[in-house]
């Protein structure tokens, strides 16, 4: 067994553990690369099944692509899937695009709130309807109490402190100094009622692992991550006006692969192109104790 199999089994066996022990549980989408590997180690680990709903938090300025992918990909696995998104807070032109608010702040508005509302069930949210091709408003948005999320714990600080099942409050907060130990493998998962869960199947993944893995899997993934001939391509993906490509002439998964392998990128952090962070002291974690991914 490689070094890539056994990032696969460890990863299987939590979600299945989640799967056991949650009984309202979702899986967060971002259409990034990791929330797709993510994706993708769920259909094996249910026999080519998704037993939970898929959740995509929309701000309505995520690259076009992006969204493009989602639904292609949503159709062609017959994925149950929801999109949620602040809709007073774009209604009301509360964005950063808009000259309203800080980049923080936007981000606050349009993901941490939307995420807690859209999992709490207390605002509408949508659900792709397969029989009709679109997406209508949900019924009965029922709330998750756990939801699995595609952080990696060398993406970035704050992400670094995360345990493989990480308590949050009922306001989806996250006490960093309060987390249960997880030594030797074994997961803490009775937590109190009224706890939030969230699971990190991919804590132990690297970046290179990843890029590695989706060549393996041939994952389908955005080509946004791809130099299309101008010199360029994204590493992380996110809001089209607070994210910014690389300089990078890798077209293909062999060429990421190579970058990432031969230090071509040690000086530029995977999140480099991403506004906000910079915006948060260099980091996320402002935004990560407050309910963000």
């Amino acid at each position: 067994m490689n070094h890539l199999d056994r990032l696969e089994a460890q990863s299987v066996r939590v979600l299945r553990e989640a799967y056991r022990d949650f009984k309202d549980l979702a899986m967060l989408w971002s259409i990034g690369k990791d929330s797709t590997v993510m994706l993708w180690l769920t259909r094996k680990a249910f026999f080519g099944h998704v037993p939970f709903p898929l959740v995509h938090i929309d701000t309505h300025f995520k690259i076009p692509e992006m969204i493009v992918y989602r639904d292609t990909l949503a159709r062609q696995w017959r994925l149950n899937m929801i999109v949620g998104q602040n809709v007073d807070a774009l209604r009301n032109q509360q964005t950063f695009p808009d000259g309203k608010l800080s980049r923080l702040q936007c981000c606050r508005l349009l993901k941490s709130e939307a995420l807690k509302h859209t999992l709490s069930g207390d605002w509408p949210r949508q659900r792709l309807d397969h029989a009709r091709g679109e997406y209508v408003v949900d019924a009965n948005p029922e709330p998750f109490t756990g939801v699995i999320a595609g952080v990696r714990a060398d993406e970035e600080g704050s992400r670094s402190k995360e345990r493989t099942f990480s308590p949050r409050d009922k306001d989806s907060e996250w006490d960093v100094g309060d987390q249960p130990p997880e030594l030797w493998n074994q997961f803490k998962t009775d937590f109190a009622p009224g706890t939030h869960v969230r699971i990190h199947p991919l804590l132990d993944w690297t970046e290179l692992n990843i890029w590695e893995y989706i060549e393996r899997e041939s994952i389908p993934v955005v080509s946004l991550y791809f130099n299309q001939g101008d010199g360029k391509r994204y590493r992380s993906l996110g809001c089209y006006p607070c994210t910014q490509p690389i300089a990078s002439e890798a077209r293909t998964l062999a060429e990421i692969i190579n970058e990432l392998r031969t230090g071509k990128l040690r000086n530029v952090a995977e999140r480099s192109g991403r506004d906000q962070d910079k915006e948060d002291g260099g980091g996320l974690e402002t935004l990560r104790r407050e309910g963000y991914m």
